[in-house]
């Protein structure tokens, strides 16, 4: 439950603290004082999205706290789903920045707001006088039944098979779009195919092709120059091999004369030897290196063929079109097969959809046998409201597989037995809305087990003896959770055990916790209006039962 929340430069807020009773909370005054101001930090606590300027003083951060008591609730588990640090006194804070950013915290822990409402959702209940619009919701009528069936379990085991069956028949469309369309390709990337693997494409064999026909395109102008020099090498007479040998011969002639001519032969030697290797590389080259015109003509068509290749089918080299060839294959094997891969995907569909249809008979069963306890229940809690003649029956029809199950939940109602039951969104008065609802809330809230729910004028549209009545269901409910309630009707705010008050002063929204005192006189004004008189008071005594 809620037990203190603290709210700093909001709205018309400049500082507020409020501690909460663990039972029922009254809050009452004048219109515009700021009650729905009050309401909105609140949301905003529980992760809802900031829609607009919420800062009072654009210098420093708003700053929205709650602290809660979780002794009982079991939420050991989510917060360490959520990866959260669990305390039995945990506290929930959202801060928006000057520039509008949003910061969320729990336990000092920075969180997304993500988590921050999942977490909220799960520790108090808001119900605005907006939400009695939500009754022409599906979602909301079928989730309310599911609650009461206390199908949680399988309505999530519903969902995610549900879940399952659409990826699976977007798999098999998938699959019949890829099939027909590979239909109309698969002729052209047969010859592709073809083509690509009749080529023996290679990597690597474009840049060899290149540098063999550098050689062979100038063959006679190579073999030229290695004759020439071999002949200077070689010569009989005047080749350098053999006078730099009659050369070395001499140095070391004279050597015994002059020491360092061994050297200068030593030199001549090595000078020699590297030059004769040149030599025999030489003649090995002239005997491999000649024109040689077919091998010219046929390596010229090669690399003609795969440049033709490239820019037929507009790639950069033979690399990128040997993956074309293979991206060619596997499409064409994946046509040759698509006819199996979807037969194999459809029996798959088909045991999903199977799967998914006895869910929601199950479902459908389950719903239809606790029709009769809401029903009962909610026409228990409206004959309480004054409305004792109420038809109240849901509907369930059958429709396609949807992501709740294959019903249609319509919640038909009248007033007046006279009158046919209809859908109720359609024919149901703002002051029926309003104790159809608290009958819902009140029987959710039970079944769900809420720490805190909290009514901002749910009574709107009633008075006099129904007003009472609806202060006792909301003080019922507050036996076994704790309340927090909005209202402007005395006969409601009566009930409460604690009362507080309201107000603006000097531009500012202010709230403050009413003695009892000041409960008999705040009564009295709710009875009278701003001049307290007498009969008032003593209306508001008999209220509070004094």
């Amino acid at each position: 439950m809620l037990r203190r929340l603290t709210v700093e430069n909001y709205a018309l807020i400049d500082h507020l603290e409020l501690e909460l009773d663990e039972h029922l909370n009254i809050l009452t005054g004048e219109t515009g004082a700021g009650k729905s101001i009050l309401l909105g930090a609140l949301s905003l606590l529980l992760g809802a999205k900031n829609e607009g300027a919420v800062i009072k003083d654009a210098t420093r951060n708003c700053k929205v706290e709650g602290v809660f008591d979780l002794s009982g609730l079991q939420l050991e588990a989510l917060f360490e789903e959520l990866e959260l640090d669990y305390d039995v006194e945990t506290t929930l804070t959202r801060l928006i920045t000057p520039a509008g950013k949003s910061r969320s915290f729990v336990n000092d822990m920075p969180v997304q707001l993500a988590t921050l409402r999942e977490l909220g959702a799960r520790l108090v209940d808001i119900h605005s006088q907006h939400q009695n619009l939500i009754l022409s919701s599906e979602e909301f009528r079928t989730s309310a039944l599911d609650t009461v069936a206390d199908n949680e379990s399988l309505r999530e085991t519903y969902r995610t098979t549900y879940q399952t069956l659409l990826e699976q028949r977007r798999r098999v469309e998938e699959l019949r779009q890829a099939a027909d369309a590979g239909r109309r390709d698969e002729e052209w990337l047969r010859f592709q195919c073809e083509e690509l693997e009749a080529a023996k494409l290679r990597l690597g064999e474009q840049v060899e092709l290149e540098a063999e026909l550098a050689v062979l395109e100038h063959a006679d102008r190579i073999g030229e120059l290695f004759t020439s020099l071999r002949n200077d090498l070689d010569a009989d007479e005047t080749g350098i091999l053999g006078r730099l040998r009659e050369g070395e011969q001499g140095m070391r002639q004279v050597g015994a004369q002059y020491a360092p001519a061994i050297e200068y032969a030593d030199r001549l030697r090595s000078v020699l030897e590297e030059l004769k290797d040149l030599n025999r590389s030489l003649a090995a080259d002239s005997e491999r290196i000649e024109a040689d015109p077919e091998r010219l003509q046929k390596k010229t068509a090669r690399l003609d063929a795969l440049i033709a290749l490239q820019q037929k089918y507009r790639v950069q080299d033979e690399a990128s079109l040997i993956a074309l060839r293979d991206e060619s294959r596997r499409r064409l094997d994946a046509i040759t097969h698509s006819d199996e891969e979807i037969v194999k995907a459809e029996e798959a569909l088909r045991a999903l959809e199977a799967q998914t249809r006895t869910l929601a008979d199950e479902l459908h069963a389950s719903r239809k046998q606790a029709a009769p306890t809401f029903e009962q229940e909610i026409l228990n809690t409206l004959a309480q409201l004054g409305m004792a003649e109420t038809i109240f029956t849901i509907d369930l029809q059958p429709r396609e597989l949807q992501r709740s199950g294959a019903d249609s939940v319509q919640f038909l109602f009248t007033a007046n037995r006279n009158v046919r039951p209809q859908p109720i969104e359609k024919i149901a008065s703002g002051g029926e809305l309003s104790r159809v609802m608290l009958a819902l809330k009140a029987l959710l809230a039970r079944r769900m087990q809420l720490p805190t729910i909290l009514f901002d004028e749910i009574d709107t549209g009633v008075s006099g003896r129904i007003a009472d009545a609806m202060g006792a269901i909301i003080a019922e409910l507050s036996t076994t959770m704790q309340v927090v309630d909005i209202t402007h009707l005395p006969q409601v705010a009566s009930k409460g055990d604690t009362h507080f008050v309201v107000y603006k002063e000097e531009g500012r929204t202010h709230l403050r916790r009413l003695t009892v005192e000041e409960r008999e006189t705040e009564i009295a004004k709710m009875l009278s209006g701003a001049e307290v008189t007498e009969a008032a008071r003593s209306q508001a005594r008999i209220l509070l039962g004094r």
